[in-house]
């Protein structure tokens, strides 16, 4: 299960299909340097997003 204290990066090395998800919810800057070390909290909170939602598609997909 992903939790909003998760780095991108380490969400994308687990399963790289949530990138399609992280792209359609607004974030598009996921080949920066300092997102992946941002947390999915922290990067919501950057791109005025609620992390609840966005938790949620991620985990539709699976971890």
């Amino acid at each position: 299960m992903i939790t909003k204290d998760m780095y991108l990066g380490e969400i994308l090395a687990t399963n790289p299909a949530h990138a399609d998800v992280l792209i359609s919810c607004g974030m598009h800057c996921l080949g920066c340097p300092s997102a992946q070390m941002e947390s999915i909290e922290d990067a919501c909170a950057v791109h005025g997003l609620d992390v609840e939602e966005v938790l949620s598609k991620l985990n539709e997909k699976g971890f």
